[in-house]
């Protein structure tokens, strides 16, 4: 899939926290499997895995929403979509980003408010591990943050393309990808299967 090209440090940036994330859902993983184990051959229990669990979920979820967005990977219905001239296309995509952007800061705004009244109240998780709320949810809002950011990005490069009537260039990057698209996708992905394969074995393609 085509990327955001051209803002190469945001696109740095969202796989940084991408692989960050990743880490993150690979320690917790970690982190389960000693619990089970500790459970059934220790005798004792690790407090507080499921309040971790909940906090790397919501906060790798914030994260991949930029990078999904980053990819072209949210779902778009196309219904109809093609038909339409060239503009009108450009037009309605530029209107699918701009809701999109209008999303993510009405989801940044309300994390903000979460994150405010945390430190206000000194709110605490009602578990063992009584953690201070406003530390995860500032974790959380960093990732809402970077998705807000990504779609203002895409939104002020869309209306750019759209003043300039590049409406080509618009529909390629912001429009629901086409079944050519996906079939490239597919076949690349299949190509770098095949290769780590080869790779794997010491052998050459």
């Amino acid at each position: 899939m085509r990327s955001i090209r051209f803002f190469s440090g945001l696109e740095r940036l969202v796989n940084i926290a991408a692989i960050l994330c990743g880490y993150a859902c690979l320690g917790l993983c970690l982190l389960i499997g000693y619990e089970i184990v500790a459970r059934r051959l220790l005798g004792h229990s690790i407090q507080g895995v499921d309040e971790l669990g909940g906090y790397v979920l919501a906060i790798t979820s914030a994260v991949g929403f930029s990078a999904a967005l980053m990819h072209r990977m949210h779902t778009r219905i196309e219904l109809g979509l093609n038909r339409f001239p060239i503009a009108i296309q450009a037009g309605l995509n530029t209107i699918a980003v701009l809701l999109l952007a209008g999303f993510a800061v009405f989801m940044l705004l309300q994390v903000w408010g979460t994150w405010q009244s945390s430190i206000a109240y000194g709110s605490r998780a009602s578990t063992p591990l009584q953690t201070p709320l406003w530390i995860p949810q500032g974790v959380w809002m960093l990732g809402v943050t970077l998705f807000a950011l990504v779609a203002a990005a895409m939104l002020l490069h869309s209306l750019w393309l759209l003043a300039g009537a590049h409406y080509q260039t618009l529909n390629d990057r912001y429009g629901p990808p086409s079944l050519q698209d996906e079939v490239e996708k597919s076949l690349a992905e299949a190509e770098s299967q095949l290769e780590n394969q080869f790779v794997g074995k010491g052998e050459r393609p």
